[in-house]
């Protein structure tokens, strides 16, 4: 199964609630960013379930490699700011990250936390110069949360799941963007009742249930 970053914790809990109703399967999770999953498939990489954090890297897929189904769309997710516990720098919105006092650090645009960290500030107006441009999501957290980052953009669920080693500052809802989190097959993966079988747990209400309790949104 290659995911998302952002999916680690869910698709834990995912993976466990799964196993139990097939004891008989061993899931192995490949996590890291949307865009570097899709090439290492592209490379030969193989994987029998790919999860997007969005819709872009969903359709590469679809277009170098392909999909058994066309891909479902299985969560979404929003923005926020995190920034160190007790927000020390009073960062209360998304115009302090352009401080030149302040060290910010994003993704690439590649990437799915990039590219909606870029989203979020066109719509606000506001233009930072990240300090630097991180892996994924989760690794703009452990920035943040060692203090080599004054503050980043991540998903929800990513502050969610850092707990009390990073606080979190919401962005209004007209500066916010929405993820949406796709889930397919891929084609040539070798275990194609099984990989049906655990997209249809993850659209299952039981699969919507555990997203929910991850602080994810559904369709």
């Amino acid at each position: 199964m290659f995911a998302a970053s952002s999916l680690t914790e869910v698709f834990g809990g995912m993976g466990a609630a799964f196993s139990a109703l097939h004891p008989d399967v061993r899931l192995t999770f490949n996590f890291g960013s949307s865009s570097a999953l899709v090439a290492q498939i592209g490379q030969g990489a193989p994987a029998d379930v790919y999860a997007s954090a969005d819709e872009k890297n969903m359709a590469t897929l679809v277009d170098e490699t392909g999909t058994l189904q066309t891909p479902a769309v299985f969560a979404t997710n929003r923005l926020e700011i995190i920034v160190a516990p007790g927000n020390p720098l009073h960062i209360s919105g998304l115009a302090d990250l352009a401080r030149p006092d302040l060290v910010f650090v994003t993704a690439g645009p590649a990437v799915p936390i990039g590219a909606y960290t870029a989203q979020a500030f066109a719509l606000a107006g506001v233009v930072v110069t990240p300090r630097s441009l991180e892996e994924n999501a989760k690794a703009i957290v452990s920035k943040v949360a060692v203090g080599e980052a004054d503050a980043g953009i991540v998903f929800h669920t990513d502050a969610l799941a850092a707990g009390p080693s990073v606080a979190g500052i919401s962005i209004p809802a007209q500066f916010n963007v929405i993820a949406r989190y796709p889930v397919a097959a891929v084609k040539g993966g070798g275990n194609s009742d099984t990989s049906a079988a655990f997209i249809a747990f993850i659209l299952s209400d039981a699969g919507q249930l555990i997203l929910r309790q991850f602080g994810f949104g559904v369709p």
